[in-house]
């Protein structure tokens, strides 16, 4: 048997409930439980929140790995110029990199990442790794590229690899504010393999760390602050914390009403911070809960962004859209918003397994499937 299917048989056992009982209240088929339980295969996090809800347990005291997916070959083979350049192992230009045209290649860079044109990121990254490594003076420079490197690998799901780069940014951070900007990606990066318990705990640390004096704390230092709280919501969600969400987001919510309006706190990695953020946030928590119709109500009322309209967190707010209407089945409306999003940043778009869980969801619960439909699962590669 698995070590989940043991947790999961053996907390159903401590709360008094049978396998139907449970099975009820989670959504599931008993078949399906009864394979958990006997270790036939592991639950995805979602299943294992739902059971967590049930038994009025945390998510992460049913828990035993981490819950995501390996980058796939494609993907491997293009990282294999850029990890070699991380180690040093690439030839030296004759002619010197200067400071000013590092600058200027960071910010082409940041501009092809906003544009969704990540395959051509990677291409150029070797080159700017290497002039950046090559200068004599160039530790801010340094440490803006480790931190965007580190956040496209764990964008394509290169986790161990995004862990030891996020740890060298941190080490030559010179403010514990600008070291909180590498441990966002991070907390991000922990999110996404579903360590949850590690996020929370990381992210109540450093913000204890920063907190801020709202009277005289800089801008950034808050925005900073807010965006660790919105971390601290997101782990607590799928934690099935309900109580501490909205504590989180109380936080969170009153560090943008002391800014007032969005605000970068990364801009070379279109990251930002204010009301709207705030509410695409909550928008989430509420479509992880199993409360569709309260995301969509946020939704109606967010409006385009003035700050990155195309970033991930705008493409993120519209899944949770598409997810909310999955939930209600209004699919022709989630696949609306899948459009949305492909049109937007394909690119982005198949790198998300959340993207591939709403669309197989989808494809669950239809007889038939329509050419689009067909081919948006093709394009963001759903396993069959």
């Amino acid at each position: 048997m698995g070590v989940v299917g043991d947790r999961v048989k053996n907390a159903r056992k401590r709360s008094g409930m049978t396998q139907r009982q449970l099975a009820a209240a989670a959504g599931i088929s008993l078949s399906q439980l009864r394979k958990i339980e006997q270790g036939d295969y592991e639950p995805r996090l979602e299943t294992l929140r739902a059971f967590a809800v049930a038994m009025n347990l945390r998510t992460s005291a049913l828990q035993v790995t981490s819950d995501y997916e390996r980058p796939d070959s494609d993907t491997t083979v293009q990282w294999q110029p850029v990890m070699r350049a991380l180690y040093g192992n690439i030839l030296q230009p004759d002619e010197p990199a200067t400071p000013e045209g590092v600058q200027a290649a960071l910010e082409s860079v940041q501009a092809m990442i906003s544009a969704d044109r990540y395959r051509e990121v990677t291409e150029l990254l070797p080159n700017l790794i290497r002039d950046v490594d090559s200068l004599e003076d160039g530790r801010a420079l340094r440490f803006k590229m480790l931190n965007m490197v580190a956040s496209l690998l764990a964008q394509t799901r290169q986790f161990d690899a995004a862990d030891t780069v996020l740890g060298r940014a941190v080490d030559i951070a010179e403010t514990h504010v600008e070291a909180a900007t590498a441990v966002d990606t991070l907390l991000w990066a922990l999110l996404r393999q579903g360590r949850l318990g590690d996020a929370r705990s990381m992210a109540v640390r450093w913000a204890d760390d920063i907190e801020p004096r709202f009277s005289r704390a800089s801008l950034q230092t808050v925005a900073m602050w807010g965006r660790l709280w919105l971390k601290i919501a997101n782990a607590a969600v799928r934690d099935s914390q309900p109580g501490e969400v909205e504590d989180a987001l109380a936080l969170a919510r009153a560090a943008a009403a002391r800014i007032g309006h969005d605000v970068y706190v990364e801009r070379l990695l279109g990251r930002t911070f204010g009301p709207l953020e705030v509410s695409y946030i909550s928008a989430e928590s509420f479509v992880i809960a199993g409360e569709p119709e309260k995301t969509l109500a946020i939704a109606s009322k967010v409006p385009v962004p003035m700050v990155e309209p195309a970033g991930a967190s705008r493409m993120r707010h519209k899944l949770d859209v598409a997810n909310a209407h999955s939930q209600l089945g209004h699919y022709s409306d989630a696949l609306d918003e899948f459009r949305i999003v492909q049109r937007t940043a394909p690119e982005w778009l198949v790198q998300q397994r959340y993207a591939r869980d709403i669309l197989g969801a989808i494809v669950d619960k239809r007889r038939t499937l329509t050419p689009d439909m067909r081919e948006l699962a093709n394009a963001i590669k759903l396993e069959y």
